[in-house]
């Protein structure tokens, strides 16, 4: 019985020690931070093919964000199911056209590459290409090769950024696989030893050394409201102190220096797809305030590139909707901020 009660007494000191720390660990993360005066610069994702699957002309969006919006930071993810939907035939014209298109405004491109790549469903393989793991995976970096020799000589792009969120078990993917990753990274890096590559990984779920130590420049996702199944809207009780001390972890663990905020949440997060809910649902977890919140939330963690996340979403909305509250709150954000 004494053992029992000894048991007991342990097992209730660990838990309320546990409890203290996670609440010294959430009044860290949450002390007042200073705004670093709007020094990072700011960029955005871009996405052709989310921007057709809600009944946007994209090259149309693509065009507005560069001219109305003035945004010189672009990540363009390549598509494989797009790009080599027949094996073996490629078809990069539609990358081909925003790359030349931002060269003609002197902008720059993260190109991301890869099988996991932005935007649901997170993983864009071929349907020919999963009749196995192993044709797969061999594919897989036949594919990467062939996108890193197309585009090693254009100038408008900045870094490679080799898979999204490679170590995150979301969307409808194969597992993680972190040997493949390491191959893919050497294929670009011997195709390109020039650039600097980027690997990503979530914001929130994950303590990100497994994915800075294998990258030149770390991205960090942030989303500050999120939707979950059983609960509704949540918001993350994190202040930006949060990041900053998974970047302190990053630079010891992982020699880690340069990290970057790769997908700042700028559309909403709701049951279900985006737009085939009311705009009132829509704007409970993104609006406006919510936009110029989460910018200055991103700018006091002090990272130098901040990439949002929503363009297709705020272009739907002015074009579709009659509401171009977003977009024109985007753009007077976007000012001198390149």
């Amino acid at each position: 019985m004494n053992i029992l009660k000894k048991i007991i007494k342990t097992i209730g000191l660990a838990l309320l020690s546990l409890l203290a720390l996670t609440a010294i660990m959430l009044g860290y993360f949450n002390l007042p931070v200073e705004n670093n005066g709007g020094s990072a610069k700011l960029g955005m994702t871009f996405s052709s093919k989310y921007a057709s699957s809600i009944g946007l002309d994209w090259k149309a969006n693509y065009v507005a964000m560069l001219d109305d919006l003035q945004i010189r930071k672009i990540r363009i993810p390549v598509y494989w199911d797009l790009v080599e939907s027949k094996e073996g035939v490629y078809d990069f014209s539609d990358v081909d056209w925003q790359l030349d298109e931002a060269g003609k405004r002197n902008a720059e491109i993260i190109l991301a590459i890869g099988q996991k790549t932005p935007r649901w469903p997170e993983c864009n393989i071929p349907d020919w290409a999963r009749q196995s793991d192993e044709k797969r995976k061999e594919k897989l970096l036949e594919f990467v090769d062939v996108t890193a020799r197309r585009y090693k000589d254009t100038r408008v792009i900045k870094y490679w950024q080799v898979e999204n969120e490679p170590f995150l078990r979301f969307g409808i993917c194969p597992a993680p696989d972190a040997g493949l990753l390491d191959r893919e990274i050497a294929v670009v890096r011997e195709i390109d030893n020039a650039r600097d590559i980027i690997v990503t990984d979530s914001g929130e779920l994950s303590l990100w050394v497994q994915a800075a130590k294998r990258g030149d420049i770390f991205g960090t996702t942030m989303y500050r409201t999120i939707w979950k199944e059983g609960i509704g809207y949540f918001e993350y009780p994190i202040g930006p102190r949060f990041f900053q001390f998974k970047n302190l972890l990053i630079k010891i663990f992982a020699q880690q220096a340069n990290a970057i905020v790769i997908e700042l949440q700028a559309e909403p997060w709701i049951s279900g797809a985006t737009t085939d809910n009311v705009l009132a649902e829509q704007f409970k977890s993104m609006n406006p305030e919510q936009l110029e919140s989460n910018v200055e939330y991103a700018e006091k963690v002090g990272f130098p590139e901040i990439y949002l996340w929503g363009v297709e979403w705020w272009y739907w909305l002015k074009e579709t909707q009659g509401h171009p509250e977003l977009w024109d709150t985007a753009r007077e954000i976007y000012k001198n901020r390149q």
